[in-house]
């Protein structure tokens, strides 16, 4: 076949399997959610109001998880496992942080300085990452930028 040897063959496959697998990699590294996840640190959970945490525990109390991590993902955007762990938190007792819907909102730098200032770094560094979207990475370098 085209004068080939097995050699060639094997190279000419080989080359081909790593093309494929970078081509799906890139693919993959530059898909986007279709909705905004605002929490993407792994270990730390995403800040969820009052109100939500209570119809949470509300739901389990019936016995209605499923129901609880419906309304999670809803009222969130957060996807099936980060849903079901705020959940199974707050069902176990475990505290979730709250979001207050009434504090205002300044801008991204003030807010990431008054976490700085108040030595909540990481926190700065999530407030970043879910607000903008960086990787964990460009987030530090912001956050020690300010």
């Amino acid at each position: 076949m085209f004068g080939l040897g097995i050699p060639e063959m094997v190279i000419i496959l080989v080359v081909v399997v790593v093309l494929v697998t970078v081509i799906v990699l890139a693919a993959r590294a530059g898909a986007r959610p279709s909705t905004q996840l605002a929490w993407r640190t792994p270990g730390l959970m995403p800040p969820i109001s009052s109100d939500l945490q209570e119809r949470v525990r509300e739901l389990c109390a019936e016995g209605k998880k499923i129901h609880a991590i419906k309304a999670v993902r809803e009222g969130t955007g957060l996807g099936l496992k980060e849903a079901k762990d705020i959940v199974d938190a707050l069902d176990a007792g475990r505290p979730v942080p709250v979001v207050e819907p009434s504090a205002p909102r300044g801008d991204l730098a003030s807010r990431v300085r008054e976490l700085k200032a108040a030595g909540r770094a990481e926190q700065a560094v999530f407030l970043v990452r879910g607000e903008t979207g960086m990787t964990q990475a460009e987030a530090e370098i912001f956050v020690n930028a300010l």
